[in-house]
């Protein structure tokens, strides 16, 4: 049976527990309740008539649902309380009546017939009371109402309305937590980000900003929006009218319910709001000074009824920003005030709005000199492009920058400074901080000073070392030398002749002796010209066996453990056997009660895990030569020094530490490594890594010398400006069977060269005075472009590695040299 509400009926009088109900008892009575489930009023139970009579005399709102359909009665009170919109509801079911909390209404029916009570607090519903709706909080108690025989046949409810104390607390509890924020935030900028998004989100708005208003426009900042777009921005208040702009001045609060509807705003005003999303909004003024304003605006995007509470909310929060705003600001002023570093706040037009006393303290300037120039004329005009670029990027990208400059102060001079710049969210203008680098400069330079000054000290400490050492050689080597030229001398004027082979040999070893030093001195400046080939280093170790031999001595047990399938290498087969031998020796040197001296051969790679490590080395296929010894072994302080130049531990006069500084260099120079490994009395071992040799070039290895090779007339012209030197080659070349042609510099050599004379071969120095010999051999191909060209040097920077040196039909020999070598190259230069 329907349960909609009952129809009017000709009742001829109304019931007596009816009678007291007035308008709405007299409601009941004429409805024809004969077509519902509850039949006739007539035949209502008692316990029906007695609850429907209590609740319609009652003041307080109540409401009974009766039955398991749960049919409504109530009384005035609780229809004052849903409001019109639901005052046509007596006698349908409760499901009916509030049919979007059917769970809430099925629930509060099956524990009040179950004989229980039900009771809520501040009980949140969404009701239509007008034409809008709204939220309204309740509370609500709910009993079972019992029939004579004790069996629960209804509930009735009694509620109170407590939206009003509700929404009191919330609003409370929402500004005393925005006042603890906002003791937490130290810049205004934080204070209005923060806060327009709190009250956006308690007011449900749809935009909230901060704005200054200023000669008629609206500059709008801290922008918080939900569901609309961003107007950060500058926008014109011409349109809005005299009364708006009037409002805004006068400092109180401007409410606009509908833009469309109000009449304050022109059509203009309307459309330009409209399109900006604006249906209504609430603005307070901030700040107030002349014609500044600054204002909290909340916006609704469609039209609403902005309450007395939410006015007075806004008008609550802006209190409470302004004053956070001005204890920020009186904060910032104070550090603004102490600060070392120079603030400020410029425009991206080019000028200062606000500087802090350390530009005066800094700079010389006075505040007023300076926010009457552009920044532009303080910079200096070496950096002006640069930091207009810089300036100019902070503001197409909104990020903060860092650069430094010269700035100009008043008496002339000029500062360096370091500046932070950051955008302000106005898109206009932006927060400068700028430190001055000068005194920092001077420390920096002064400490700089100090360091190189130490520096120099150390140098000439290790040269003071160096030249002990090598001074005592080389003047061993000098005498030997010296004291066998003099007595060949004595004992040729004198006719015998039969000692006279043996000062040569002792003049020869002398000055070997010295051609090796001078040799181990390049190698560790690293000036030494390589000729870099594909080396056998099995072979080249197996040649040098029989020298090791001797040079170690019966105390020293030498093994070997080669590779049987070692790569080829890219080395400098002379320096590379200097080097072998260099670490022989300091082996030996480290076992002087005997020993054993194991040189090793592997093939390795070198990945990117251990070159992280090794920043001096590249990745790739290395071959590795390794010399062991049984020697006392090296403290981990000691192994730190062995590759620095001139370091020994040796007493002076007896080693001028360059030995392993000469491997260390020529690996270095070779594109290698070397890595040593040693522990105190168990021995030392060093590996030299050389690169691996990729190429198709042949092998080479130790060969024995041939005889002296001669000549087969042909012309050979020597450029050199050492005249023993020149005289030398000169007289073997003739000698052994060349035409000789000599000059002593490029200017003298080059009218020659581009003669008609015959010349099959021009040797030349490197290191000629004004036109080197490369730059010689340009011009000399030039006129003669197949000319074969040998070059013959000491010390060549420029020539350090061969490969980058030489071209086709050239070659290299690096002085002192034998005269037998000199003459097998040459020969093997002209074929």
């Amino acid at each position: 049976m329907s349960t909609a509400p009952v129809r009017l009926s000709e009742v001829p009088e109304t019931p007596p527990f009816l009678a007291k109900g007035g308008m709405l008892g007299q409601r009941i009575a004429a409805a024809d309740w004969s077509t519902t489930a509850l039949g006739s009023i007539a035949n209502w139970p008692h316990a029906l008539r007695s609850a429907v009579s209590l609740i319609l005399q009652a003041r307080t709102p109540m409401v009974l649902l009766w039955g398991t359909d749960g049919v409504m009665f109530y009384n005035d009170a609780y229809a004052a309380v849903v409001g019109p919109q639901n005052q046509t509801r007596m006698g349908c079911t409760a499901r009916e009546a509030w049919g979007d909390n059917q769970d809430f209404i099925d629930n509060v029916l099956k524990v009040g017939l179950a004989g229980d009570a039900l009771q809520y607090r501040d009980h949140e519903v969404t009701i239509t009371r007008d034409v809008t709706t709204e939220q309204m909080w309740l509370n609500l108690d709910y009993s079972p109402v019992l029939e004579e025989d004790g069996v629960p046949a209804g509930v009735i409810c009694f509620l109170a309305e407590t939206t009003d104390r509700v929404l009191a607390g919330r609003k409370a509890a929402f500004l005393l937590s925005l006042s603890d924020d906002l003791r937490a935030l130290s810049t205004p900028a934080d204070i209005m980000s923060m806060t327009a998004v709190r009250l956006g989100e308690q007011m449900n708005a749809s935009r909230v900003f901060y704005a200054e208003v200023n000669a008629g426009l609206m500059s709008v900042e801290r922008d918080y929006h939900s569901g609309v777009g961003p107007i950060v921005g500058q926008h014109s208040l011409e349109s809005f009218g005299p009364a708006i702009l009037a409002a805004y001045t006068s400092g109180a609060p401007v409410v606009v319910h509908d833009v469309m509807t109000d009449p304050r705003l022109g059509k203009e005003a309307r459309a330009g709001l409209s399109e900006r999303e604006v249906g209504g909004y609430v603005d307070v003024v901030l700040f107030q000074e002349a014609d500044f304003i600054s204002l909290l605006a909340v916006q609704s995007a469609t039209a609403r009824t902005w309450t007395d509470d939410e006015v007075m909310l806004v008008q609550q929060v802006g209190e409470r920003v302004k004053v956070a705003i001005e204890r920020a600001r009186a904060e910032r002023d104070r550090l603004w005030d102490l600060s070392q570093d120079m603030l400020a706040r410029g425009d991206y037009e080019g000028m200062l709005s606000a500087v802090s006393p350390a530009w005066t303290r800094i700079l010389g300037w006075t505040e007023s000199e300076l926010l009457t120039r552009t920044y532009e004329t303080l910079n200096h005009p070496e950096d002006n492009s640069q930091t207009l670029a810089a300036i100019k990027e902070m503001a197409q990208t909104r990020q903060p920058i860092r650069f430094e400059n010269r700035i100009a102060t008043r008496d002339g001079d000029w500062k360096h400074i370091e500046w932070t710049l950051s955008p302000e969210a106005d898109g206009l203008n932006f927060i400068a901080v700028g430190r001055d680098l000068t005194e920092a400069n001077a420390r920096r330079a002064e400490l700089e000073s100090a360091q190189e000054a130490l520096r120099q000290s150390q140098k000439m400490e290790a040269i003071g070392q160096l030249t002990g050492g090598i001074a005592h050689d080389f003047n061993n080597m000098l005498t030997g030398v010296i004291g066998s030229l003099d007595l060949m001398r004595r004992n040729i004027a004198s006719g015998r002749m039969d000692r006279v082979d043996r000062y040569i040999d002792a003049a020869t070893v002398s000055a070997q002796r010295a051609a090796a030093l001078t040799s181990r001195l390049l190698a560790f400046g690293r000036r030494q010209s390589l000729d870099m080939k594909a080396m056998d280093v099995n072979a080249l170790v197996a040649g040098m066996e029989e020298l090791l031999f001797r040079t170690l001595g019966e105390q020293i047990e030498l093994g070997t453990d080669l590779a049987p399938e070692l790569w080829a290498a890219s080395s400098d087969e002379n320096q590379l056997e200097s080097a072998l031998l260099n670490l022989c020796i300091n082996a030996r040197d480290a076992m002087p009660n005997g020993g054993k001296l194991i040189i090793e051969t592997t093939n390795t790679r070198l990945d990117e895990r251990y070159t992280r490590d090794h920043p001096d080395v590249t990745p790739g296929d290395y071959v590795v030569l390794s010399v062991t010894d049984t020697g006392s072994g090296m403290a981990p302080n000691m192994m730190d020094k062995v590759f620095e130049p001139f370091f020994t531990t040796k007493p002076v006069g007896q080693g001028t530490g360059l030995g392993l500084s000469m491997v260390y260099g020529f690996a270095r120079q070779s594109g290698g490594h070397v890595r040593i490994y040693s522990e105190v009395g168990q021995g030392t071992t060093v590996k030299l890594f050389l690169t691996r040799s990729l190429g198709g070039e042949a092998l080479v290895a130790a060969m024995p010398s041939p005889e002296t090779p001669r000549g087969s007339g042909e012309t050979v012209m020597v450029v050199e400006d050492d005249p023993s030197v020149r005289m030398i080659v000169t007289e073997l070349l003739s000698e052994v069977g060349y035409g000789v042609l000599e000059a002593t510099d490029a200017d003298s050599a080059i009218p020659i060269l581009q003669s008609d004379q015959r010349i099959d071969l021009l040797v030349s120095d490197v290191g000629l005075p004004g036109m080197n010999g490369r730059q010689l051999a340009e011009v000399a191909r030039q006129s003669r472009p197949d000319l074969k060209i040998l070059f013959i040097t000491g010390y060549a920077q420029n020539a350090a590695v061969r490969a980058g040196f030489l071209a086709d039909g050239m070659d290299m020999m690096t002085k002192p040299f034998a005269v037998d070598a000199l003459a097998t190259k040459i020969r093997d230069i002209l074929g």
